[in-house]
């Protein structure tokens, strides 16, 4: 999908976020995942979250990357698919749906516009969210004895739709404890 000046125009774009879609796509458009990718980069989830609130999920891309630490945010168009299990500062957001091997750990937030699947558990900051209708699903690859530590799921607020994990709120001053690693075959 292709976002165009034009259509930051049509979509009242604030003067700062036009100003800098102008610099980095000096040609007036660019790929959707491209510019969510540099509007990650460039440290502006705010610009990136009213992107994809104007643009809606492109239900037809699917972002895969390896499990990792290190990013400041991942923002998705459309499905994130992680290999492992994935930690960022701040925000993991997709168009539809998230699923990762093993954990998702965001220090401010996460959403998908649908489910969001963990093998082991999730934890966010502040808030953990899934589309309407839709379930978070944590604790996939966990086995039972090891339920209330692997398949965590902790954020400011319970999520609604939370179907599988261990609850355990956190405080927002809470330093995360979740160690991410990959999969266990099973």
């Amino acid at each position: 999908m292709r976002i165009t000046k034009d259509m930051l125009k049509a979509w009242s774009a604030c003067h700062a976020g036009y100003k800098w879609f102008i610099e980095k796509f000096p040609e007036g458009e660019g790929e959707y995942q491209t510019i969510l990718d540099a509007l990650a980069e460039d440290d502006r989830p705010s610009d990136a979250q009213w992107l994809m609130r104007k643009a809606g999920a492109d239900v037809g891309a699917i972002l895969e990357i390896e499990s990792g630490a290190g990013r400041k945010h991942v923002f998705a168009a459309g499905y994130l698919k992680i290999s492992g299990g994935l930690q960022v500062k701040g925000y993991i957001c997709a168009g539809a749906g998230i699923k990762a091997g093993t954990g998702i750990k965001a220090g401010t937030g996460i959403k998908a516009g649908e489910g969001i699947e963990a093998g082991w558990g999730i934890e966010a900051g502040w808030g953990i969210k899934a589309g309407a209708g839709m379930g978070i699903f944590a604790g996939l690859c966990v086995r039972i004895s090891r339920w209330a530590i692997s398949a965590r799921v902790s954020a400011k607020t319970k999520p609604e739709n939370l179907i599988s994990g261990a609850w355990a709120p956190v405080s927002c001053d809470e330093t995360a404890s979740v160690t991410l690693t990959t999969a266990e075959e099973v």
